[in-house]
This record gives C-alpha cells, sequence and structure tokens, in this order.
C-alpha cells in the first residue's frame, strides 16, 4: 500500500467500493480516461489483475 499514491488510494477504494470509472471520474472530478490511466499504475503495484483484486488486497491491508 505505500507504493500507492494518495490519489491512486483514494481511486482503490473507490473501486473496492464497486464504483465505476465514470461514476469515480465524476466524484474526484477527473475524466474516466484518467481514472483508467491511475488503475493501470494501480494494478502492478497491487500486483493484481481485476478490479475484484483491488478490493481483495485493500482486504487484505485493512484500508479497504
Amino acid at each position: 500500500m505505500a507504493a500507492l499514491t494518495p490519489q491512486e488510494l483514494r481511486i482503490a477504494r473507490l473501486v473496492a467500493a464497486g464504483l465505476s470509472n465514470r461514476d469515480i471520474g465524476a466524484r474526484l472530478q477527473l475524466s474516466p480516461r484518467t481514472v483508467a490511466s491511475h488503475l493501470y499504475k494501480v494494478y502492478p503495484k497491487l500486483q493484481v489483475t481485476t478490479r475484484a483484486g483491488v478490493a481483495r488486497a485493500l482486504t487484505r491491508a485493512g484500508t479497504a
């Protein structure tokens, strides 16, 4: 988790909550494409390949 930037962590938490890129973008005032770009960086940092994997990683780390 320490490898994630604060923005990446915010986005990861919203992904874990089940929000779409469009919903996350609206909430954080970002474009869905920018959200996708952040997720592209989050996946390897958490060693996951799916949105569900992000949720599991955050739950394991106790930051969900």
